[in-house]
């Protein structure tokens, strides 16, 4: 549809895929890839809409809600819900479906990449022969193998990021609030469980992967950085809130830790002239890691069959409230 009028599915987000050309034979469809950034255009597109479908940037929230009085459901386009209140659409009967799942592989192969290309040097060593230089002993780098990682969540992420690096000859420590020592996940990785600054004082390796909450921003700040070792270097592909930005700049700049390869930021687009951007023990990519056809392809897929789902009178397979809509009085 050129416009909103009378749309079912309203899509404020850059979501493609050959299930989404499914959707518009099935349902009126309004979708503009900028619809998030106006936040007025947006409420009233979805004033009549029964679903709407994004991906992490559209702010899904409490007002933005009680305005669409003939909403059903909400599709997430990706396995992390903190852009949308799902209490607020839990109250108002809306079902909010994800796909917490059909990303998890492409994250931790690009978690692994990243590691990889941390400890090898593999961006200074392109550049470098890209400037016409052959300089092997300046780019001398680390092994995976032998080195402790410590996985900050043990969700479909972390887990795989776990099971991955051991077959890399990695040891493997956890913490994971939600996870007792003697649960199945930590007995089948035969991983230690253990606190948050004990994992950061034996980790040569940090990788985060816990959602955004408010007890998780800025988890990793001033303080941890001092818990972890000189040599030990972090991974975020999860929130850039989780971490804070301006004490990690401090810590890569002090030497408290090695380096951090971050694909995700407090902010972003970030800033262009972030300090993380001047450093040599940095790598940073832009919010890409479930960015792979496989992964991209699963995720709207699964998102596009349980909005059709709800809308067709039927129940979501992946949702984070309940199945179907529970209507308002």
């Amino acid at each position: 549809m050129r416009n909103n009028d009378a749309a079912d599915i309203v899509v404020a987000e850059d979501v493609t895929g050959p299930a989404m050309a499914e959707l518009d034979q099935q349902f009126a469809v309004y979708q503009d890839a900028t619809l998030w950034q106006r936040p007025d255009e947006l409420a009233d597109a979805i004033s009549t809409a029964r679903a709407l479908i994004v991906r992490n940037r559209t702010q899904v929230t409490a007002e933005l809600l009680q305005g669409a009085d003939q909403l059903l459901a909400v599709g997430r386009a990706g396995a992390g819900l903190d852009n949308v209140d799902v209490a607020a659409a839990s109250e108002l009967g809306v079902v909010v479906c994800y796909a917490p799942v059909q990303n998890a592989t492409s994250v931790a192969e690009h978690t692994i990449a990243l590691m990889l290309a941390l400890l090898r040097r593999i961006p200074q060593a392109d550049q470098s022969v890209r400037q016409g230089q052959w300089l092997r002993h300046e780019h001398t780098g680390h092994e995976l193998a032998g080195k402790t990682l410590g996985v900050i969540g043990l969700g479909n992420i972390g887990r795989r990021v776990a099971t991955y690096a051991q077959a890399l000859g990695m040891q493997v420590i956890a913490c994971d609030p939600y996870l007792s020592p003697d649960s199945e996940v930590v007995e089948q990785l035969s991983c230690e469980l253990m606190s948050l600054f004990d994992l950061l004082a034996q980790a040569d390796v940090v990788s985060v992967h816990t959602p955004l909450s408010v007890e998780t921003h800025h988890l990793l700040d001033c303080d941890a950085f001092q818990q972890m070792k000189n040599s030990a270097v972090l991974i975020n592909t999860s929130r850039g809130s989780i971490v804070n930005e301006a004490d990690l700049g401090e810590a890569l700049e002090s030497g408290q830790i090695a380096g951090a390869a971050l694909d995700v930021r407090e902010s972003e687009p970030p800033a262009p002239d972030s300090r993380l951007h001047t450093l040599g023990n940095t790598v940073l990519t832009p919010h890409i890691a479930a960015f792979t056809t496989e992964a991209q392809n699963a995720v709207v897929q699964a998102v596009v069959a349980d909005v059709t789902a709800v809308l067709n009178g039927e129940v979501a397979t992946n949702y984070a409230n309940f199945r179907r809509p529970r209507f308002r009085c």
